[in-house]
């Protein structure tokens, strides 16, 4: 998710920390409304996500 994050955030060196803070703050909420991106991204770990 980091990875995914950081490339949307790649070019905005001309922002201050506040609002570099509120930006991705603003980008992961948008990002947990999109389940299936969220899907993906943990089916790329290759993780067993089942409880034992």
């Amino acid at each position: 998710m980091w990875s995914h994050l950081k490339r949307s955030l790649a070019n905005l060196t001309k922002y201050s920390l506040d609002q570099l803070t509120a930006l991705v703050k603003t980008r992961l909420k948008r990002m947990q409304y999109q389940p299936g991106l969220i899907k993906g991204l943990m089916a790329k770990t290759g993780l067993d996500l089942q409880p034992p």
